[in-house]
């Protein structure tokens, strides 16, 4: 069960493979240590190295999950970074072989806006769990992504809220752009060391600058010339408009190497996934499918469905016909909506699988479309099955 780390041919890890464009829309194939990622991918978020919802990763290998995510902050938190590098690293703790992305912990810090102050050399705040004090700057996330040993380490930067003032978010960018330089060096001397978990470790650069196309292409030209692995945007799922969403990434994305990942922090909906990867973006990540289903909401071609809905009581039709999920090829609406409303786990658990399922899928199918040249057929075809009956 260990990291399998020398059967990988480390000259290929972090290459990116661009197979295919259509039109924006690429088709991509990363390789790393833990194994090969085909794009777009959408990665399933494990916050605290597990998906909410009672789903275990043996759970995962089943609903075709490429990538798992989870949170720098957090882990450091509880139980503690230096306790998951003692027990061999992330991927070993939590018995999972494939890729593993770990976001800085850059998003909870500056989401937990009372609880911090930001100064150069970082941010100091209290843990939400005990109210301890923490310092994290760039160095701090690197080494406990470090101590994590995930297959991808994001950069540490500040989230500005999207409504703040224009001069305050060109400062925020401009320290962003600092801070990543030191997590460049720092991961650098973390990878080298001998007793490194993952020596291997990507690191990608995330593109800040709120709503304003002038300070995001900016940005994007500074930190692509630092050659990373791989290149985020990150703060747009925090409360702009999908138009604006859009318009900013009709500007910044032409911006970034198309010759690496470009990943879309938090986003989205299925609609915000399509509409990304015909703008060029190839991974994702997004607490919906979990979070929905946990509530008993669950997508499908034709919309997503609230289980809880009376209508569901005596459906003893499959969540979605022809789906292949473990709740789908087993259980019906009706019984579903019973777990849900008697509070038995299955239910959410049944509902995140679906989801979780769903997603995983429709990348599958966007990787074919892709592949076939027909990705704008498709994607009309998608959104209009989805908007027919959202219920």
């Amino acid at each position: 069960m260990g990291l399998h780390m020398g059967k990988t041919n480390t000259r290929l890890t972090g290459m990116y493979e661009l197979l295919k464009k259509d039109g924006k829309a690429k088709r991509g194939r990363f390789h790393t240590v833990h194994g090969t990622i085909e794009t777009p991918v959408f990665m399933n978020v494990g916050t605290a190295a597990a998906i909410k919802g009672a789903v275990s990763t043996d759970d995962l290998r089943q609903i075709k999950t490429q990538v798992e995510l989870s949170n720098t902050y957090h882990l450091h938190v509880r139980p503690g970074d230096k306790i998951v590098k003692k027990l061999g690293g992330l991927h070993r703790f939590m018995n999972w072989d494939r890729p593993i992305l770990t976001d800085s912990g850059g998003f909870q810090v500056f989401s937990l806006a009372s609880l911090r102050k930001i100064k150069e050399e970082g941010v100091h705040f209290h843990s939400h769990v005990d109210g301890r004090k923490i310092f994290m700057g760039p160095e701090e996330s690197m080494q406990i992504q470090s101590n994590l040993g995930s297959t991808i380490a994001m950069a540490f930067d500040e989230c500005p809220s999207s409504v703040a003032e224009k001069k305050y978010i060109a400062d925020s960018v401009e320290r962003t752009t600092r801070w990543l330089k030191r997590c460049k060096a720092e991961m650098a001397r973390l990878n080298s060391l001998p007793d490194t978990v993952n020596p291997h470790q990507l690191l990608f650069g995330i593109n800040q600058g709120g709503i304003y196309e002038d300070i995001r292409i900016a940005h994007a030209r500074q930190i692509t010339e630092l050659d990373l692995d791989g290149y985020a945007v990150g703060g747009l799922a925090v409360g702009e408009s999908h138009e604006d969403m859009y318009r900013i990434l009709d500007a910044v994305v032409p911006h970034l190497p198309e010759n690496k990942p470009t990943y879309l922090m938090g986003v989205g909906t299925p609609a915000n996934i399509l509409e990304a990867v015909d703008r060029g973006v190839d991974f994702f990540d997004c607490v919906y499918p979990t979070r929905n289903g946990r509530h008993g909401h669950v997508y499908t071609d034709q919309g997503k469905l609230n289980l809880f809905n009376a209508k569901y009581e005596l459906d003893d039709r499959p969540i979605e016909e022809g789906c292949g999920c473990p709740a789908c090829r087993s259980y019906s609406r009706a019984y579903i909506r019973h777990l849900l409303k008697a509070k038995e786990m299955l239910g959410m658990r049944l509902c995140v699988l679906h989801n979780l399922y769903f997603y995983n899928t429709m990348m599958e199918e966007i990787r074919d479309a892709i592949d076939a040249g027909e990705y704008k057929a498709y994607k009309k075809r998608k959104l209009e099955g989805m908007l027919r009956g959202n219920s």
